[in-house]
């Protein structure tokens, strides 16, 4: 095993074993026994592998295991995992949604260039398509293709490095570049791996790019739809298009629990038009971080018949209720003194001791502010800070 916790080809070669596979099982048990203690079980698991590479990498697989049930379900159990691989893997939800716009397109063969450990390449499988996959990582690879086998999918994985491979022979390409070095996130998209120039390249084919959600707009090329997916008010990624797969040039998806919800500029009236700012009405919206990206707030404002409290602020206001997938509601109860001293007697007036604060458009910490505010009572709260008219204000508001 190494420093970070990846373990080594052949270690993780000899896991898939007979003998590995029950290994890993009484590891299992091991970890379950202790409680989750990892000092317990690695004493109980090293009494029956004296090989400290196979039960480290055995401790190591039960281990990541546990943590990627948050993410994989059930699945995770029967999945192999490096640190980096489970962290950056793409959500289930977000990848089987994915998989599902690429066989909606009728071409049934797909080559995963960046796989990682497979987790867009296991949804590709599971929507009936053709998949391949390559890793320039060498373990990463093998990881994929035992996880197709533990779930029973079919498809083939090598080691390669994505820029070198040749996709004339697939329907569709799907790239997903490192943005990540020793020294953190890469937001220059000339230091990814593979570079600009290979993503632009791809584009121009049929392929299916993804980039960080704050890729900035002018960036996207001419007939690419930029889409921003959210999964349960969370901004996941963000994918490039190409030409010949894009059906719009902005679109946010919004997943949740029950299903999706997607948003385009064909929902925008104002697109492209003056943006419609109005009074504070009785209820304000606060528009899902997806469709803030795509710059879809005022298909938004439209869809509550209303429109924006501030021309630069992503706050949506109506005179009318509305439950949309796209923006979480309020109802305005009142305007607060913006000034912290007056907006702190305000709140203890109120009996309010619990308060969820919300900012847009001005330098506020929440968390110091809270402090700073020293409350006590029996009531809770939400708070919204924003501008109104270029104004610092305060609205007490409850969710609806």
């Amino acid at each position: 095993m190494r420093k970070d916790g990846r373990v080594e080809l052949d270690t993780f070669r000899w896991l898939l074993t007979g003998d590995g596979q029950r290994l890993l099982a009484r590891a299992a048990m091991a970890y379950v026994d202790a409680g989750g203690d990892p000092m317990a079980s690695a004493e109980a698991v090293r009494r029956i592998e004296p090989d400290a590479d196979r039960a480290a990498a055995a401790l190591t697989q039960v281990d990541l295991r546990a943590r990627a049930v948050a993410k994989f379900g059930d699945d995770a159990v029967r999945l192999y995992f490096t640190p980096d691989g489970l962290e950056q893997a793409t959500h289930p939800r977000v990848a089987a949604h994915r998989a599902a716009r690429v066989a909606a397109t009728e071409l049934d063969t797909v080559v995963d260039l960046s796989c990682g450990i497979g987790g867009d390449l296991m949804e590709l499988a599971r929507a009936g398509l053709t998949a391949a996959g390559g890793d320039r990582d060498p373990v990463r690879a093998e990881i994929a293709g035992a996880n197709l086998a533990a779930l029973g999918l079919s498809g083939a994985v090598m080691a390669t490095d994505a820029g070198g491979v040749d996709v004339s022979g697939f329907g569709v390409a799907v790239l997903d570049p490192s943005r990540r070095s020793a020294r953190g996130r890469i937001f220059d998209v000339h230091g990814w791996e593979p570079g600009w120039d290979t993503v632009v390249r791809l584009l121009g084919g049929r392929a299916v790019v993804k980039v960080a959600p704050g890729i900035p707009h002018e960036l996207v090329p001419p007939g690419v739809e930029a889409e921003w997916v959210s999964l349960r008010g969370e901004v996941k990624e963000a994918a490039l298009w190409s030409p010949r797969l894009a059906t719009c040039h902005h679109r946010a998806t919004v997943l949740a629990a029950t299903g999706l919800a997607t948003l385009t500029e064909e929902d925008d009236p104002f697109s492209g038009g003056d943006r419609p700012v109005r009074e504070l009405g009785d209820f304000l919206y606060e528009p899902d971080g997806a469709v803030i990206r795509a710059g879809l707030v005022t298909a938004v404002a439209a869809g509550v018949n209303g429109g924006l409290v501030d021309e630069h602020i992503a706050y949506v206001t109506s005179d009318e209720a509305f439950h949309s997938p796209f923006a979480r509601g309020f109802r305005v109860i009142e305007r607060l003194p913006y000034r912290e001293k007056q907006l702190k007697a305000a709140l203890r007036q109120r009996g309010i001791g619990r308060l969820t604060i919300k900012k847009r458009g001005v330098d506020v910490a929440p968390d110091a502010l809270r402090k700073r505010l020293d409350l006590a009572g029996e009531s809770e709260a939400t708070l919204v800070l924003t501008r109104i008219d270029g104004i610092g204000t305060a609205l007490l508001v409850q969710p609806f």
